[in-house]
């Protein structure tokens, strides 16, 4: 007779806070999230905080610029599986408008939000919400959780 297997989970560390959908806004978001990961050990510097703050920040700019409804806040979402060294975001707004990610001119301003967000992220997507809007999510671990068997 086996003994019983227990499953050990460590706990999924979140964070949430809805945001006003202004420049403002996005910034406070990318400060809380880059205070939030040095709170759960992934300080400034390393790999996890820097690539996490950057794609918060993509997220958080485009909720503001493509995804802003007057009157209407933009979310972020975080959490943390220490077992995985995977850090979840999840930026949702209002706006029905899907993003889509192109490859802009060289002389172009904008339009590598996207782009940034598909290099650093092991994977992202978007996803219907309840009511209006959509939820622009993104899983960022530290290159050994990336591709296994390397």
């Amino acid at each position: 007779m086996s003994a019983p297997r227990t499953q050990s989970t460590a706990p999924t560390a979140t964070f949430a806070q809805r945001f006003s959908a202004t420049r403002r806004g996005a910034r406070l978001a990318r400060l809380l999230a880059a205070h939030q990961l040095a709170e759960w050990g992934h300080p400034h510097g390393t790999e996890t905080h820097d690539t996490v703050v950057l794609v918060v920040a993509e997220l958080a700019a485009n909720a503001v610029l493509h995804g802003r409804v007057p009157g209407r806040d933009f979310a972020l979402s975080l959490s943390y599986d220490a077992a995985r060294g995977a850090v979840r975001i999840e930026v949702t707004d209002t706006h029905p408008a899907q993003p889509a990610r192109k490859a802009p001119d060289a002389d172009e301003d904008g339009g590598r939000g996207l782009v940034l967000v598909d290099a650093l992220a092991a994977d992202w997507g978007v996803r219907d919400r309840p009511g209006p809007g959509k939820t622009v999510w993104a899983e960022c671990r530290p290159a050994r959780h990336t591709r296994p068997g390397l």
